[in-house]
């Protein structure tokens, strides 16, 4: 219960991350956008969502997607033999399913339509997230082998490519990238890294399900990687660029956090460490391939968690220690292993690059194509806050 709550805390944080980073005329929007994700996610994930999951007993053996079965919570409750347990579970769960979609929201940043969000949400949950979460724990791809112990596949890839699809279809920003935008407000993106930091504790020591040595490993990673991570990306902007940025630091941190979900009950020791330093260094110079390629991921959603995902996720092929888990997990290549669990997780991922990608396009386009997705101009020069929302976050100011 602890956990879920911390995790709920990180969509708030992740709000407060990304509305810094964006300009002043479209803060509110960037909030809103998050918030949305809190106010629909959780109706989408207890009437149907947490069912089609497969995350319930009954539906184990589902390989590709869960059952109607559980549909509206059926059957479930505290009056069973498990005393609740499985109810808090599809609670925890259920804080996934909400900071998921809303790490795509920084990538559209200053230019979709408010309304074609508010639809993408839970369409995109429902044929995306929840399938592919499905394959990943207790579908074919985790039955196969492959590890991801708090969502570092199922939720930081599949965001991250599902962003790379949508900034490909809506479009780059008004004078991007000869107009530079910086973030309109620091603090605020160190408040909400702040509070990413301290929510990923309950986001991937919660994903032991217990208060257990697991839970103990985990939490120490969290800690460990992040702090790695953001310091290698404040070293790497130092001898690049030559300073030591907040939003270098606030970033570094995040890619981190990122780069440790998948493997945060499978390694020990260095190996965070080293993850953590790898996955700093990586993104560091992953952001920069946007203007390299012309894609406008407006707050770095692909290079911090499409490719911190990445990072975390193979690098367990390296480093995760079944000595210390238990014989039930593959040893990594560095840890005595040969190269079969990182082909397994290459597989998983590479399932999931190709499926959320080909899907969140279909989706995307159909909104293009019906309702629209992009605002106009006038409103994209104005601002978003008062075209879409009829409020600004900062009295005279535009």
């Amino acid at each position: 219960m602890v956990s879920a709550a911390l995790v709920l805390f990180m969509t708030p944080g992740l709000a407060l991350f990304y509305g810094g980073m964006d300009r002043t005329k479209n803060v509110l929007n960037m909030l809103m956008m998050n918030f949305w994700c809190l106010l629909i996610v959780p109706v989408v994930w207890v009437v149907v969502g947490y069912s089609l999951s497969g995350q319930n007993p009954a539906d184990f053996d589902n390989k590709f997607l869960g059952s109607l079965d559980f549909i509206g919570l059926k059957g479930m409750g505290i009056g069973g033999e498990d005393g609740g347990a499985l109810l808090i579970t599809m609670v925890f769960l259920g804080m996934f399913a909400v900071i998921t979609p809303a790490l795509i929201s920084g990538a559209v940043a200053d230019r979709m339509k408010f309304s074609a969000w508010a639809i993408f949400v839970p369409v995109w949950l429902l044929l995306v997230f929840v399938p592919v979460f499905k394959w990943v724990y207790g579908g074919w791809l985790g039955s196969r082998g492959s590890q991801d112990f708090a969502g570092g596949t199922a939720i930081h890839v599949n965001a991250g490519i599902a962003a790379l699809a949508m900034v490909l279809v809506i479009g780059k920003r008004k004078g991007w990238p000869q107009e530079g935008h910086p973030p309109h407000n620091m603090p605020m993106v160190m408040l909400g890294t702040g509070i990413l930091w301290f929510g990923w504790f309950g986001f991937n020591a919660g994903s032991a399900l217990g208060a257990s040595g697991t839970a103990i490993q985990a939490f120490l990673n969290t800690f460990v990687a992040a702090a790695a991570a953001g310091l290698a990306w404040a070293v790497t902007e130092k001898l690049r660029d030559g300073h030591f940025t907040n939003l270098g630091a606030a970033s570094g941190i995040v890619a981190g956090l990122v780069a440790i979900t998948p493997g945060a009950g499978f390694v020990s020791g260095m190996s965070p460490l080293y993850i953590g330093l790898i996955a700093g260094v990586v993104c560091c110079f992953a952001v920069g391939l946007k203007t390299k390629f012309g894609y406008d991921d407006a707050l770095d959603v692909v290079g911090v968690h499409m490719v911190g995902g990445l990072v975390g996720s193979l690098l367990i092929g390296f480093f995760s220690s079944p000595d210390y888990f238990g014989t039930e997990n593959k040893a990594g290549l560095f840890e005595g292993g040969g190269l079969g669990l990182l082909g397994e997780q290459a597989l998983a991922n590479g399932a999931t690059l190709i499926y959320s990608f080909v899907v969140t396009t279909l989706i995307a386009l159909a909104l293009k194509h019906t309702i629209g997705i992009r605002v106009d101009d006038e409103t994209e020069q104005n601002g978003l806050d008062l075209a879409e929302h009829a409020e600004t976050a900062y009295h005279g100011t535009n």
